[in-house]
């Protein structure tokens, strides 16, 4: 499963705001069921940020959600949040 996480971060804070997404991508990458994730900017509109992070499935994203770690290093970020639902399931394609 994948997480997609959209941000809404003002200009004040969009300096240091990859610093603080490397963070919490650091924190999640120590979980189990981790299997990969990345941030970037919206390129047309620059307040605009999203998180992507892949999963092995829905249980182990939250429980990285749900450690100690991973609170703690997403609380600068999970307050820009925009309030949406962010997991999905990917569509079940067949093989080449």
């Amino acid at each position: 499963m994948f997480a997609v996480t959209r941000l809404r971060v003002p200009p004040d804070g969009a300096a240091d705001f990859p610093a603080v997404v490397d963070r919490l991508l650091t924190a999640l990458a120590d979980r189990p069921g981790w299997r990969g994730g990345e941030a970037g900017r919206a390129a047309d509109d620059p307040s605009l940020w999203a998180l992507v992070t892949r999963w092995e499935g829905v249980g182990a994203y939250r429980r990285a959600l749900s450690a100690a770690e991973v609170k703690v290093a997403g609380a600068p970020v999970w307050l820009h949040a925009l309030d949406e639902p962010g997991a999905y399931l990917p569509l079940d394609r067949p093989g080449p």
